[in-house]
């Protein structure tokens, strides 16, 4: 029988194993969502057809209103959010096609449930209650834009009361 002693997981170390998804300062980071939310992109890769699927940390910041001013799709491809601290957190979502802020419906996630948008829902970026909270989020990345945003107007706005 041979006894080993585990090794510190570093991204150096299991390099020749894969990848390592953690948030660190010299991944690569940047913030999105209006300063809501650091993105930490493409901790990990796997193959996809027309482009590859990522794996990212998303750090957010909860909003300082729960007021629902913008909303945004993905036409090339699903993004799935999975939190990783147990906090709840709020899903904002309207169906595929073109946009009617009418049907925007608003649910609250426990703190061990994720959601897989499909491609072209429109959804409001991670809504995050409380404390900063992170996300493992697994999307396309691959050739040209998949992204599509839209303020709404004034009178769309939506007031949350969690």
């Amino acid at each position: 029988m041979r006894t080993v002693r585990p090794a510190p997981l570093t991204p150096e170390a299991f390099a020749p194993y894969g990848e390592v998804i953690s948030v660190r300062d010299e991944a690569h980071h940047y913030p999105i969502n209006y300063g809501a939310t650091t993105r930490y992109h493409a901790l990990g890769h796997t193959t996809a057809k027309d482009g590859e699927v990522i794996l990212s940390i998303f750090r957010s910041k909860p909003l300082p209103s729960l007021t629902l001013k913008i909303m945004e799709r993905h036409p090339d491809g699903s993004q799935a959010f999975m939190p990783l601290n147990g906090r709840p957190y709020l899903v904002a979502v309207a169906p595929a096609g073109e946009l009617d802020p009418a049907k925007i419906e608003v649910f609250l996630a426990t703190g061990d449930q994720g959601v897989n948008y499909a491609a072209g829902t429109w959804h409001h970026y991670s809504l995050a209650l409380g404390e900063v909270s992170d996300f493992l989020v697994v999307d396309r990345q691959g050739p040209g834009p998949n992204l599509d945003e839209i303020e709404l107007a004034e009178d769309d706005w939506i007031a949350v009361q969690p």
